[in-house]
């Protein structure tokens, strides 16, 4: 027997599959795996970059509080070191203006004192000039303290008390010893008689 040949049918075109189609189809399978996978590395990439910006950021807050801190601390030190250097420096004027205070009372009293040589008190009027001169430039002030003044307690020391009509209610009827403030602080109290 004869083998009979079938006809080979063929098949509609959009049904027929060639090695090309074949192949376009595999190569559009890969190309989209291999996009999703891009994809997915382009997300996991972009995440490890914004958990790095986020690190980097906080690292920066964190060295710019401590850089802030450091500066307002270095402030707060260079405020308080002018302080003590100006306090320091009053304190160092007003001891050495304590010192030189005998030396004022000793020339009012040698001013006091009637002398028969002229030229003998114009040194003595001189001298007191010059120093009552220096004593201003180092902002030193006498305090006022003439009869007549009202008793102030932060600046006089009252020593005696004494009733006098002709006098008001608490005012200076004679001054001892003369006192002194620097920038208004209180040298040296002025001693003073007090009236009624």
């Amino acid at each position: 027997m004869a083998e009979m040949e079938t006809p080979e049918r063929e098949l509609p075109e959009t049904e027929q599959v060639t090695p090309a189609a074949e192949a376009c189809d595999t190569a559009a399978a890969t190309e989209q795996h291999a996009s999703g996978e891009k994809d997915e590395k382009k997300k996991s990439r972009k995440g490890k970059e914004h958990k790095a910006l986020e690190e980097l950021q906080a690292k920066f807050d964190e060295l710019n509080d401590r850089y802030m801190r450091m500066a307002a601390e270095y402030d707060n030190f260079r405020k308080r070191s002018q302080r003590e250097r100006e306090g320091v420096h009053a304190e160092a004027v007003s001891h050495a203006v304590s010192a030189l205070l005998p030396t004022f009372d000793n020339l009012e009293r040698a001013l006091a004192v009637e002398t028969a040589d002229a030229e003998f008190k114009k040194g003595v009027e001189l001298t007191h000039k010059q120093l009552i001169e220096a004593l201003e430039s180092l902002h030193v002030k006498c305090i006022d303290d003439a009869p007549g003044t009202a008793f102030d307690p932060n600046l006089h020391n009252a020593v005696m008390h004494i009733e006098d009509e002709n006098l008001g209610e608490n005012v200076i009827a004679e001054c001892f010893q003369h006192g002194f403030t620097i920038d208004d602080k209180v040298i040296r109290h002025s001693m003073v008689k007090v009236a009624n």
